[in-house]
């Protein structure tokens, strides 16, 4: 007789129609022999997701990237500091190459698009929970473009100049326009300390305006153009 895998999942989307869409999905595929998922918990914001993982340690998160007082990119770096142990898979509307990558490579252990969630998600969930990689078939080549664009001349770039990883987190939003106040929103810190992180990524990239951050950004490959 089969052993039935239980695995606790905690929703983590800031529209509660989509939650509870969810839970009907997920209560479906609890039907299969040998698969049992509980939702332990549901969050809209990034506090609220931190909160629920800190307290029910669940096996699984399902993510959204857009939520209450963050994103979902911020999330996953969160739950890196919190020393999260299961796994996360992210459910978006964004397909867009560069979303999937900084993604996956913030921890994601695998990435759905929300328009095919019906034929993705249950292969999405069998693969994560065996520790492999879940990607849509679709996607994977430009994923792999994008990691090639980003590999060793990006690394190389950054380590020379020296920026953290939330100074380019800092950087990527400048580069989409975010205000301060918009930047310190995104990544959960306070408009102080965002100024702080502008002021260094000035000094590394030897420039002394946004705009000036923003070209010499582009030209370096720090950041791709869209």
């Amino acid at each position: 007789m089969a052993t039935v895998q239980m695995l606790s999942v905690l929703l983590v989307d800031d529209e509660q129609r989509f939650r509870q869409g969810l839970r009907t999905l997920l209560n479906f595929y609890s039907l299969n022999d040998s698969l049992s998922l509980e939702v332990v918990g549901e969050a809209a914001s990034v506090e609220q997701a931190l909160k629920f993982t800190l307290q029910e340690s669940p096996n699984l998160i399902l993510l959204d990237l857009e939520l209450i007082g963050g994103d979902g990119i911020t999330t996953l770096h969160r739950l890196r500091e919190i020393s999260y142990a299961g796994k996360v898979l992210v459910l978006s509307g964004h397909q867009e190459d560069d979303w999937i990558f900084r993604a996956m490579q913030a921890g994601a252990a695998g990435y759905v698009f929300k328009s095919r969630l019906a034929s993705q998600l249950c292969e999405a969930i069998t693969t994560v929970i065996k520790s492999e990689i879940y990607l849509p078939s679709e996607v994977v080549n430009g994923f792999f473009r994008r990691f090639q664009a980003y590999s060793e001349p990006y690394l190389e770039t950054r380590q020379k100049l020296h920026l953290t990883e939330r100074e380019h987190e800092v950087l990527h939003w400048l580069t989409q326009g975010a205000s301060n106040e918009e930047i310190a929103k995104h990544l959960y810190v306070t408009v102080a300390t965002v100024k702080a992180h502008l002021t260094s990524i000035f000094e590394k990239l030897q420039v002394t305006s946004r705009t000036q951050a923003i070209v010499a950004a582009l030209k370096l490959g720090l950041i791709q153009a869209h």
